[in-house]
């Protein structure tokens, strides 16, 4: 997918915003070396074009009793649900589902969930992941420590 030209003082931008997204502008102008205006223009193009795509706070699930984080392996019967239409819908409805990719490789799709404990997670899994038409099989990974989680984006190649 192309994208649009960033220059040295978009990548500037971008960088600071990961850091920091409640940057003010005039903040973030200083940072980047540029006066407000044209700093604020540059943000607008960003993200008018969608290389910003929004800002959010980061919540620490421990601190908000989701203590257990599980990457989800599932595959499909695409007999029974091709292209995984009707699962991808049902994900979506599920909350405790903070993450859904198409992957390659054995599997269908990979799962992210964060649940308060293994109860949750048994639950979750019988009912509604194994109840849905067209799963075949779901094989889990639980995250027992964290080494690196880093929600920037590298702009070491532009």
């Amino acid at each position: 997918m192309p994208g649009i030209k960033i220059d040295t003082i978009d990548r500037r931008i971008l960088q600071a915003l990961q850091a920091d997204g409640r940057l003010s502008n005039v903040d973030l102008a200083d940072r980047v070396g540029l006066s407000p205006s044209p700093c604020l223009r540059r943000v607008k193009r960003l993200e008018d074009a969608g290389v910003i795509a929004g800002y959010r706070a980061v919540i620490d699930p421990a601190r908000v009793s989701l203590g257990i984080r599980a990457y989800v392996d599932v595959s499909i019967d695409q007999g029974k649900d091709p292209g995984g239409t009707g699962f991808r819908e049902a994900v979506r409805d599920m909350p405790e589902i903070t993450a859904c990719r198409i992957v390659s490789g054995e599997r269908d799709f990979l799962l992210e969930a964060l649940v308060p404990d293994l109860e949750a997670y048994t639950a979750l899994v019988l009912n509604p992941l194994l109840a849905l038409d067209g799963v075949t099989n779901v094989s889990t990974n639980f995250v027992l420590e964290t080494v690196k989680d880093t929600p920037a984006v590298s702009l070491d190649h532009l």
